[in-house]
């Protein structure tokens, strides 16, 4: 398959696109209360999105023979590691940890990024974990560079996060991202630096980070859709679309230069 290598104007496109997600993410988390629910959540996110032009990337979405996904926002709570489908009847709690994770398509072209934080206020471990999250997406992010190579990125997350004392997901990476949310080439959260595909300004990637607080074993619930971690424990999952440029990594999904 193809890796696409983007203009100067095709990422400033994906760089408006990315702007509607973080504004989407901004309203979602801020809403984000004990007693809401999460398909309130999903009501928020599609107002937000549908009063920038733009068209959600999830809904409808079904690869490989899942069924096809019923909400524009994912809404992942605590041992949820990533795919939690909004519902009516779900109210969030005071200490919950939830994972938002949003895309959508603007002008033809797409971007996507997620979030974990604390509905209140976190117990000690969660929030260290949601640290510990970020900071490898950071570590990934700081690797997109000229002349690096792909595997440069995932073993930044995983050295960080192992550090750390967490677990790193494996069977979920992130992807390269476009006119289509997922292109070549996937960008494991593992990898031996000085492998892989070498970068090249023009690139644009979705780092995906997703760290469990006990093992890295996951299962898919019976809905086809939402991820697990098996042991039960905690997982946070974080994202940022990426492009690499001339001089160095673009952030497509924040606003510089705060984290998130």
């Amino acid at each position: 398959m193809p890796i696409f290598i983007k203009s100067a104007a095709e990422i400033a496109k994906m760089r408006r696109t990315g702007l509607i997600v973080a504004d989407v993410l901004d309203a979602v988390q801020e809403a984000a209360k004990p007693g809401v629910s999460t398909w309130q959540l999903n009501e928020i996110a599609n107002r937000v999105m549908t009063r920038a032009g733009a068209t959600s990337a999830f809904l409808g979405y079904a690869p490989g023979g899942a069924p096809p996904y019923p909400a524009v926002l994912c809404t992942s709570r605590n041992e949820v590691v990533v795919h939690g489908i909004p519902h009516k009847k779900e109210l969030l709690e005071e200490g919950d940890l939830l994972g938002v994770d949003f895309a959508c398509y603007k002008d033809g072209y797409c971007a996507d990024a997620a979030r974990s934080f604390g509905v209140g206020r976190l117990d000690a471990g969660s929030q260290r974990l949601v640290d510990v999250a970020w900071e490898a997406l950071e570590k990934g992010i700081a690797e997109v560079a000229v002349g690096h190579h792909l595997q440069d990125i995932g073993a930044a997350v995983q050295e960080h996060a192992q550090a750390g004392g967490f677990s790193v997901v494996r069977s979920f990476c992130g992807h390269g991202i476009g006119q289509k949310m997922h292109e070549e080439p996937q960008v494991p959260n593992v990898g031996e630096r000085g492998r892989g595909l070498k970068l090249k300004p023009g690139m644009v990637f979705a780092i995906e980070p997703m760290l469990n607080a006990g093992r890295a074993a996951i299962e898919c619930l019976d809905d086809g859709w939402t991820i697990v971690t098996e042991d039960g424990s905690r997982s946070a999952h974080v994202e940022h679309s990426v492009a690499l440029t001339e001089d160095g990594p673009l952030v497509l999904t924040r606003r510089e230069p705060a984290r998130s």
